[in-house]
């Protein structure tokens, strides 16, 4: 699934991302470390995998968009 950074703090590895249809979703550490990243600015498109649904959904892993 393909979503836009919206936040990143680059101490605690944690940000959030916007879906597509807007809605926020947030992310932790474990998911930035599987990722491979080292940095992340708001505006980047970014690919994403996630685990649950409705409330229970949660970002499992978060690395940039390539084409």
């Amino acid at each position: 699934m393909q979503a836009t950074a919206y936040t990143y703090d680059p101490a605690t590895r944690s940000g959030s991302v916007l879906l597509d249809d807007g809605t926020p979703l947030p992310f932790g550490a474990a998911a930035f470390d599987a990722g491979g990243l080292r940095l992340l600015r708001p505006g980047q498109r970014v690919r994403i995998e996630t685990e649950g649904e409705g409330e229970r959904r949660r970002i499992t892993l978060v690395t940039l968009q390539t084409f």
